[in-house]
């Protein structure tokens, strides 16, 4: 065996890591990032939507610039707090969520901030 184990766990490890990360295949951007942030957490970078960005729309090189036009100024988690910060209430909290925000019947993550132009 020319290989070492040392090597050979190596290689499963990181093929183990490419599947794990993977989107799925109709998954969206954000169904995407709640899943990573949940299971791997934020980095403070866009780590994982230029994953989704590269390996499912490679071809928007602009999309991280647009976000951040949006509110996603630094990480992943910018992403789902600005531009992504109301959806239907599935009666947990979300990744990073302490409690609902007073007067939003859970739709929103407790601390975001209104986007410009957004009705309060």
């Amino acid at each position: 065996m020319t290989e070492s184990l040392a090597d050979a766990v190596e290689a499963e490890l990181v093929d183990l890591s490419y599947r794990l990360t993977e989107p799925g295949e109709r998954e969206c951007l954000r169904c995407y990032l709640l899943r990573m942030i949940e299971q791997f957490g934020c980095d403070n970078t866009h780590r994982w939507t230029k994953r989704w960005r590269d390996l499912r729309s490679p071809r928007a090189r602009g999309l991280i610039r647009r976000l951040v036009r949006q509110g996603a100024c630094c990480c992943d988690c910018e992403v789902i707090l600005n531009v992504y910060p109301y959806y239907p209430d599935s009666g947990r909290l979300r990744p990073g969520q302490e409690r609902a925000s007073p007067g939003r019947s859970g739709r929103a993550w407790a601390g975001a901030r209104p986007r410009a132009g957004a009705r309060a």
